[in-house]
């Protein structure tokens, strides 16, 4: 897999976030909040009621956008994923991170459909049913995890979003910080194989890399010990 095809995901330079909510404590709500409070890339957020954010707008559609999305984040029903991919796509986005659980796989699922609009697009998908992706040291926090990650050298790749929240925790509390955090989810596209240019896509050098499995979840960290700097 090039580099080039999933940096969009660790340096976009703008990130759409279709399915914010103004309503406190949802995921809507809680990823729109990361996404602003310090990200480079411009910030846009898409709900059709209106309203605001913390002073970002909400605008109606994908189409409404005043901008097009490098990266689009999704966390809408299941059923309207696929028309946010191919929204997305038409836009100009080159990967989007998919939210949004239940889509099903197969043929007939929104899981298929979602994944043949990305296709046609040429988009990479992170997920469905996951957290979501930090780079820290990029102010990139398009995910709803509660505990921000600091700036460090470990790469961390999650299948378990329960993982990625402990470890988190136990990392606020050890003074360790990331490069990079991605949950993957179902990987329905991007998957564990992207362990080889992660360290190389985020703010870490390239390092080799190592893997283990505990129960159903895979994390993949850089050798060098991610101390938080200073």
């Amino acid at each position: 897999m090039p580099i080039g095809r999933i940096d969009v995901f660790f340096q976009p330079k703008s990130v759409a976030l279709i399915g914010a909510s103004t309503r406190p404590g949802s995921v809507g709500h809680v990823i729109a909040r990361n996404l602003g409070a310090g990200s480079r890339s411009k910030v846009m957020l898409v709900n059709p009621k209106g309203g605001e954010i913390d002073g970002l707008p909400l605008h109606a559609s994908v189409d409404a956008l005043p901008a097009d999305p490098d990266l689009g984040v999704v966390a809408v029903p299941p059923a309207a994923v696929p028309g946010v991919i191919e929204a997305l796509g038409r836009r100009g986005a080159r990967g989007a991170v998919v939210i949004t659980a239940g889509l099903g796989k197969g043929e007939g699922s929104q899981g298929a459909a979602m994944l043949e609009a990305a296709r046609r697009h040429g988009m990479r998908i992170v997920g469905p049913n996951c957290i979501g992706v930090s780079v820290p040291a990029a102010g990139l926090d398009a995910s709803f995890a509660q505990r921000p990650g600091h700036p460090g050298d470990l790469a961390l790749i999650s299948q378990s979003g329960a993982m990625m929240t402990s470890v988190l925790d136990w990392a606020e509390d050890n003074g360790v910080g990331f490069s990079g955090l991605v949950s993957i989810g179902d990987a329905a596209d991007v998957g564990f194989a992207t362990c080889s240019t992660i360290s190389r896509s985020t703010t870490a050098p390239g390092r080799s890399c190592s893997t283990w499995r505990r129960s159903a979840t895979r994390a993949v960290s850089c050798r060098r010990r991610g101390r938080r700097r200073g």
